[in-house]
């Protein structure tokens, strides 16, 4: 049985789109496929895919497993403080979301991340 199937994990979306043909919009439609605890970060939104959404990482109940990034790297960097205090077991850069700057901050607060992509892991069962 994969992880996906076997444990129900609270995975935080940044960068959550109501766009159906968006990655992060997909990302949360799978996530709650798979009987994962969806919580999505926009400021701009109230809810996406049936979802409710917060509009900062400081207003998502705790605790987190995992935090998948849908957001540039220079948006990214002014949000590290706000990410550390999230504190969540692990971070997914997913493609075009990789920062060093904040992979560095990561790695110093013994957070593990990883790039990767949200929907292959979970289509893959390696999430």
């Amino acid at each position: 049985m994969t992880e996906t199937t076997s444990s129900s994990q609270h995975v935080v979306v940044l960068g959550a789109s109501p766009k159906a043909e968006r990655y992060s919009n997909q990302a949360v439609r799978l996530l709650t496929e798979h009987q994962h605890q969806v919580t999505a970060v926009n400021p701009a939104f109230d809810r996406i895919e049936e979802q409710a959404c917060v509009r900062q990482l400081a207003d998502v109940p705790q605790p987190v497993d995992t935090l998948s990034l849908y957001r540039n790297a220079s948006q990214l960097s002014e949000q590290i403080d706000e990410i550390i205090a999230l504190n969540p077991k692990r971070v997914i850069f997913n493609p075009g979301t990789e920062s060093w700057e904040l992979q560095q901050a990561l790695t110093q607060a013994g957070i593990s991340w990883q790039e990767s992509c949200t929907l292959v892991m979970l289509r893959s069962g390696h999430f």
